[in-house]
């Protein structure tokens, strides 16, 4: 499968060594956009949680340019690092840059977000005699992950799923060590329900984690709830898929329980009012049929490329890449679990690749 393939390649040091699974898939999602340059390699860098469908994307437009995407799934801190030092042609993000990271890059140039899939951060947990999802809302994850709700039978949970026979056994955090934008998406959520969360844990990409076990990558927490009975964490829909986990509909902000789905995940972007910078999140969406712990991820470039110090033959296939990306890409996303872009907002972020430059000069397109 498709999914399973990709979450294998991630492991991987860069997904240029990753082959596309299914022919019959990529007649529509795989041709190179008009004027792409072939052969050569972009390097990037970031985010874990679209790590997935980047792999497949990569394998189907080096079968279609032969050009190479080498991207390291290390986590958005790292991503946003290494794309304001330079290092990496594109950084990716799950949460976008705040005001100093902008500021920070701005040495080099403007930083530009492109959103290019929408995904849900579900609350997994590995809990025998649970068949389905259990339903949860902020302020009990919050308390799960404060470490004051410790047990699976704790009045909090029972409470909300009469009927479930919930176990009494303890409660086992897992969590990111590494510098995240799904931990800056999830911590959001968990402030906005928290006050005690709020104040003394706080939102960002790494936080002082009051209990649990730490571990990197989306994957790495996704490891952590598999091998540990009685486990929870929070890890991108695709590696819970991949690994056959349980996961809990979260109450939004409607009132409603939602599981995380490819129609919540699209229900919770859809409507959106974005920035003109596209510096946005979904996290506790108003639809009413929309997940709550949702959002776009972003890839990062710098508005003229060339004046940041890339060549101009490597700013034209960073361009053909994003082409890809937010146009036959987008085709590519439901078979992974990820949400395409709304036409609103992948409108918008066509845009910004078109006016992408060098030297002051178009890329074209």
């Amino acid at each position: 499968m498709i999914a399973s393939l990709a979450a294998l390649c991630v492991l991987a040091l860069g997904v240029a060594a990753c082959g596309s699974s299914s022919d019959d898939n990529k007649n529509d999602s795989a041709a190179a956009p008009s004027g792409a340059p072939r052969g050569g390699t972009i390097n990037g860098a970031g985010a874990t949680f679209p790590a997935p469908v980047y792999t497949e994307w990569a394998a189907r437009y080096k079968d279609a340019t032969g050009t190479t995407i080498n991207y390291q799934a290390i986590g958005s801190g790292g991503g946003v690092a290494q794309f304001t030092a330079g290092t990496v042609d594109f950084g990716a993000t799950d949460s976008a840059m705040d005001d100093d990271e902008i500021k920070a890059a701005a040495k080099k140039g403007a930083a530009v977000h492109i959103p290019t899939v929408a995904g849900a951060v579900t609350v997994s947990y590995n809990v025998p005699g649970i068949a389905k999802g259990l339903k949860l809302d902020g302020p009990t994850v919050a308390d799960i992950f404060l470490g004051k709700v410790k047990k699976w039978n704790d009045p909090a949970i029972a409470g909300q799923n009469q009927g479930v026979k919930v176990p009494d056994s303890d409660i086992t955090v897992c969590h990111r060590s590494d510098e995240s934008g799904t931990t800056k998406l999830f911590t959001t959520f968990l402030a906005a329900y928290s006050p005690q969360w709020k104040k003394d844990v706080g939102v960002d990409k790494t936080v002082k984690w009051p209990t649990g076990t730490g571990a990197k990558g989306n994957d790495g927490v996704a490891a952590c709830v598999k091998q540990n009975e009685g486990a929870v964490g929070y890890v991108e829909q695709a590696y819970a898929l991949e690994n056959n986990f349980t996961y809990a509909s979260i109450k939004n902000k409607a009132g409603k329980y939602v599981a995380p789905t490819l129609d919540s995940t699209t229900a919770a972007v859809q409507g959106l009012k974005v920035p003109d910078d596209l510096r946005f999140d979904a996290i506790n969406t108003p639809a009413p049929n929309g997940y709550p712990i949702a959002s776009s991820t972003f890839m990062v470039i710098y508005e003229d490329m060339c004046k940041a110090g890339v060549a101009q033959g490597e700013a034209e296939r960073v361009k053909g890449w994003l082409d890809y990306a937010t146009g036959a890409g987008q085709k590519v996303a439901p078979q992974l679990s990820y949400a395409p872009e709304p036409a609103p907002i992948n409108a918008a972020a066509k845009a910004k690749v078109k006016a992408l430059q060098c030297n002051g000069k178009s890329l074209g397109g």
